[in-house]
């Protein structure tokens, strides 16, 4: 099993800072997911840990050893791309082999780790195929066969799915889940722009936005409990709506009013300096029901109806200084467009942000 830290890391390409401040601690046989908008850095770090990137500032440890200047080589790291990268002319069991075989390792070694991978994952039926005879999603679990039969430290995934369709990337990333069930030793970081993938995956997530680390959590952590606006708004989908609203009462429970004439009581302490200032309620779109009441949430004008079968996800027109509402309801609706409508959620699904975009809950 195998530890990682990251102390103050940072990483330049001259005058442009693409990281900063990274400080992220690891622990043996986590499978921890970086997610963040394109440009956020986060592929450029997982290649950082790998050794394809220098690091310009602070220290990567792995095992308690500092490994800034030690070779890709040398840090006992498998890495799985997004392009397969399989030769073409070799059978998925030389693919396996190719590396071990690099190594010196002797034909009964390489035999034994070649096909216990391929139990692993599946393809003792298709050791004898080359390639082009793989599906997508046959093809990945190969490049992830290659990585295994090594025994690495640390396995590292940057974005292995997203060459696959939609089936495949669901099924492969359920192979994966379980692959990770069967070696629970291992640790492995797993770079994805796919919330899904990082949700149902992770042990924990790393949210990266402009070269920082917004938060890290446990998947449910995130979605319940953010820290700020731009985690709140990125796991999740569709995003936490936003609300301007400004706190009309402090104390242990915080009331806000909306500018319509909507308004609530969260169960969030607060301090009498948050008395008549602007804050940001959230709510989630599944959180939120209709009523004919007139003690509401939001009122707003209903603008385009989505009918899913399983779920109906209503938008409503934005209020200004506010984005397009929306609502996400259980089942079958039958919502006219056009039509005002009220929206009430339960207290405990409430979030506050202050002016800064912080949670209440961190400040």
């Amino acid at each position: 099993m195998t530890s990682l830290s990251l102390k103050d890391v940072s990483k330049s390409y001259g005058s442009v800072e693409v990281l900063r401040n990274i400080d992220l601690e690891i622990q043996e046989g986590e499978l921890i997911v970086f997610v963040g908008p394109s440009g956020c850095g986060k592929s450029t770090l997982l290649r950082m840990i790998a050794g394809l990137e220098t690091i310009t500032g602070g220290t990567l440890d792995i095992d308690g050893q500092v490994v800034n200047d030690v070779s890709s080589a040398q840090r006992g790291i498998a890495m799985v791309f997004q392009s397969y990268a399989l030769y073409p002319h070799m059978t998925v069991y030389d693919n396996m082999a190719f590396a071990l075989k690099l190594a010196g390792k002797s034909a009964a070694e390489i035999d034994k780790a070649v096909r216990s991978a391929a139990e692993t994952l599946q393809l003792a039926h298709l050791l004898d195929r080359l390639p082009k005879a793989l599906s997508g999603g046959q093809r990945q679990r190969v490049a992830i066969g290659r990585s295994i039969v090594r025994d690495p430290k640390v396995f590292l995934f940057d974005e292995p799915l997203s060459n696959l369709d939609a089936a495949l990337r669901v099924a492969t990333r359920i192979e994966i889940a379980q692959l990770k069930e069967s070696m629970p030793q291992s640790t492995m970081i797993y770079v994805t722009h796919d919330q899904v993938e990082a949700m149902t995956l992770a042990s924990r997530i790393v949210v990266l936005h402009g070269g920082n680390i917004e938060q890290v959590g446990a998947p449910l952590e995130l979605y319940e409990r953010p820290a700020n606006t731009f985690v709140a708004q990125f796991i999740g989908s569709p995003a936490m709506n936003m609300v301007d609203a400004t706190v009309t009462e402090t104390g242990e429970q915080t009331s806000v009013r909306m500018p319509d004439g909507g308004h609530a009581t969260v169960p969030i302490a607060s301090k009498d300096s948050d008395l008549n200032k602007p804050v940001k309620l959230g709510v989630r779109p599944e959180d939120l029901s209709i009523t004919d009441s007139d003690d509401y949430l939001v009122s707003a004008k209903l603008s385009i109806v989505e009918a899913l079968g399983e779920t109906t996800v209503l938008y409503f027109d934005p209020r200004e200084g506010d984005d397009a509402f929306i609502a996400k309801l259980p089942g079958i609706h039958k919502a006219e467009k056009g039509r005002e409508l009220r929206l009430v959620a339960p207290a405990d699904k409430l979030h506050l942000f202050d002016e800064n975009g912080v949670s209440f809950l961190y400040r």
